[in-house]
């Protein structure tokens, strides 16, 4: 495996799972356990509506963030791991698995992009369009959520880039 298609795949799939664990550890789950601190400081502080209107978002998402930041981060080096000993074994068959995987998570953009969407204009339509204090409060969370989600996935899906071509590079002729 000292080929420079196949030296530039390494490259790309180190450079792309670093990211994909740090983003997971230092971002993501610390956010989650901070959300799930503050909406339960909100809720036993026995505050107003509002308060109570951004807490539930917080609470909800901090568990989402929680478990998406320590699956990510956690499950990433067995997942390099298994990858790179797949490359060395079966290159061919190790590429297109991958080349599959991340064609249904570059698929899931849209996706991703249309509910950070949907956050944020519900969460200022609840903002700016209602006069009770608890759905105000819920449509503050959701616009902050929604720049969270659109923050994380929007590093996320430009990681993505790089990784795919390298992945569906001509692959190099294996010697032996």
């Amino acid at each position: 495996m000292d080929s420079t298609p196949t030296l530039e795949l390494l490259r790309a799939l180190e450079i792309y799972f670093q990211g994909e664990k740090l983003e997971a550890l230092i971002f993501i789950l610390p956010m989650g356990l901070v959300s799930l601190a503050f909406g339960a400081w909100l809720i036993t502080d026995g505050g107003s509506a509002f308060t109570r209107g951004v807490a539930l978002p917080c609470l909800v998402m901090g568990l989402v963030l929680t478990i998406v930041g320590a699956t990510v981060g956690y499950r990433t080096p067995s997942q390099v791991t298994t990858l790179e000993a797949s490359l060395a074994s079966a290159p061919a068959a190790a590429r297109e698995a991958e080349v599959a995987r991340m064609a249904k998570v570059n698929a899931a953009w849209k996706y991703y992009l249309v509910l950070w969407a949907a956050f944020g204009v519900t969460g200022l339509g609840l903002r700016f369009a209602t006069r009770g204090d608890f759905l105000q409060g819920l449509g503050v969370a959701l616009v902050f959520f929604a720049g969270v989600g659109l923050l994380v996935d929007g590093f996320a899906e430009r990681r993505t880039h790089p990784y795919t071509a390298a992945l569906t590079a001509p692959a190099a002729p294996v010697s032996r």
